[in-house]
C-alpha cells in the first residue's frame, strides 16, 4: 500500500513539468507548440533562452531527487525504485497537460542520482562528452540512457531489481527520443544551439 502511495505521490510531482509552467510564465505561450514540439530544458533553450532553460533544468532534475526521496522515505529502495519510474512516467505523460510531456532525461537524471550517485555522475560526464563533441542533445541523451542498463549489470551488485529499474528508464528514455532518431538517421536533426522565433 505505501509503494502505491509512492507511485501515485510521484506521478502527480513528475507531471507539474517545468517547461511547460516555464513557457506560460515567460511568454505566455504553451512552448510544446515551437521549435521541436518538445516540453523539455533544450526546447525551453531555443525557444526562450538560457535562463528559462536553467529553470526548467532545476525543476526536471529536482523533481525527480524528491520523488525518489518520498519513494524511500514511504516504502524504503523498493519504494525508491517504483517511485523514480513514477516520476519519469508523469513528466513523459503529465495528467495535468493532456498526457504531453517531456523526453524525461533531466528527471531521469535526478531520479538516477539518488538510486546510485556515482552511475550517475559517469553518466552524466559522457553524455556532457557526447553533447560537446557532437552538439546533439539528443544523441547524448540516447547514448547515456542506453548504457545505463549495462552500467548497472556491471557495477551495482545490490540485485536484480536495480537491473530492471535501469531498463524501465532507459526503455522509456529511447522511445521518447523514437522521432529523434529518426532525424539523426536523416541528417534533420537540430544541433544546440540553433534558435526559435516566438
Amino acid at each position: 500500500m505505501k509503494i502505491l502511495l509512492a507511485v501515485l505521490i510521484s506521478y502527480l510531482l513528475g507531471s507539474i513539468n517545468s517547461s511547460i509552467l516555464v513557457g506560460r510564465l515567460w511568454a505566455n505561450i504553451d512552448i510544446r507548440k515551437y521549435g521541436s514540439g518538445n516540453a523539455g530544458a533544450t526546447n525551453t533553450l531555443r525557444t526562450l533562452g538560457k535562463s528559462a532553460a536553467a529553470v526548467v533544468l532545476i525543476g526536471d532534475v529536482l523533481k525527480g531527487i524528491i520523488g525518489v526521496i518520498i519513494g524511500r522515505y514511504l516504502a524504503g529502495e523498493m519504494g525508491a525504485l517504483t517511485a523514480g519510474i513514477a516520476c519519469v512516467l508523469g513528466h513523459n505523460f503529465p495528467i495535468y497537460f493532456g498526457f504531453k510531456g517531456g523526453k524525461g532525461i533531466l528527471t531521469s537524471a535526478g531520479v538516477i542520482f539518488m538510486i546510485n550517485w556515482k552511475i550517475g555522475l559517469v553518466l552524466a560526464v559522457l553524455v556532457l562528452l557526447i553533447i560537446a563533441i557532437t552538439r546533439y542533445v539528443s544523441l547524448g541523451s540516447i547514448i547515456g540512457a542506453s548504457l545505463y542498463p549495462v552500467v548497472v549489470l556491471l557495477f551495482d551488485r545490490r540485485g536484480i531489481e536495480y537491473i530492471i529499474f535501469a531498463v524501465w528508464i532507459a526503455v522509456l528514455a529511447v522511445y521518447r527520443h523514437k522521432t529523434n532518431i529518426k532525424r539523426l538517421l536523416d541528417g534533420t536533426e537540430s544541433k544546440l544551439g540553433s534558435k526559435v522565433k516566438v
